[in-house]
């Protein structure tokens, strides 16, 4: 194995965004078993940090492989487009007035203790995330739109964040 290889070059997958879950994780469990440091407990200490490095490699790898999002910020690093999540904050006004909307949606529904409300908002916010997925999945696998592509990207951390506060609200009501 290499450790200049890609993520999905290391799981012997095409760089696409639209992955098969369920390939990734068998493949990441075959890697895991030949490398896992349990199997290397008797061998020498080069080998046992050798295998502990590359258990780890394959999990980092996993874990950006498994999450969308995740995996979009990785395939747009492959090919030189960075997001810029840190130094570029700026977004389109009718979408940031959006996520207010959103944001204030949730907070009165959570103020109200309106469990319902709440999930309606979840589901409504995930079927969202879902189509634009889907799209970024076009974007990337099909068009090659990689600027628009990082642009979704970006929209996507602030719903994924959305989302996240849904959940957080709901189990705050739940508790």
């Amino acid at each position: 194995m290499d450790f200049r290889a890609d993520h999905f070059s290391l799981f012997g997958l095409d760089r696409a965004f639209r992955l098969d879950l369920s390939d990734l994780d068998s493949r990441y469990r075959d890697i895991q078993a030949r490398v896992h440091p349990d199997r290397f407990a008797n061998a020498g200490d080069a080998e046992r940090r050798l295998s502990m490095q590359w258990a780890t490699h394959a999990n980092e790898a996993y874990q950006a492989l498994k999450k969308p999002l995740e995996r979009a910020k990785y395939l747009l690093h492959l090919v030189g487009h960075d997001i810029q999540a840190e130094s570029n904050t700026a977004m389109p006004t009718d979408f940031l007035i959006e996520q207010m909307e959103w944001r204030e949606a949730v907070m009165e529904a959570r103020d109200g203790g309106d469990h319902h409300e709440l999930e309606r908002l979840h589901n409504r916010l995930r079927g969202d995330i879902k189509g634009r997925y889907d799209e970024l999945g076009r974007l990337i696998d099909e068009v090659g739109d990689f600027a628009l592509a990082t642009d979704r990207v970006r929209r996507l951390m602030f719903l994924e964040k959305l989302l996240y506060e849904i959940d957080d609200a709901l189990a705050s009501l739940e508790d």
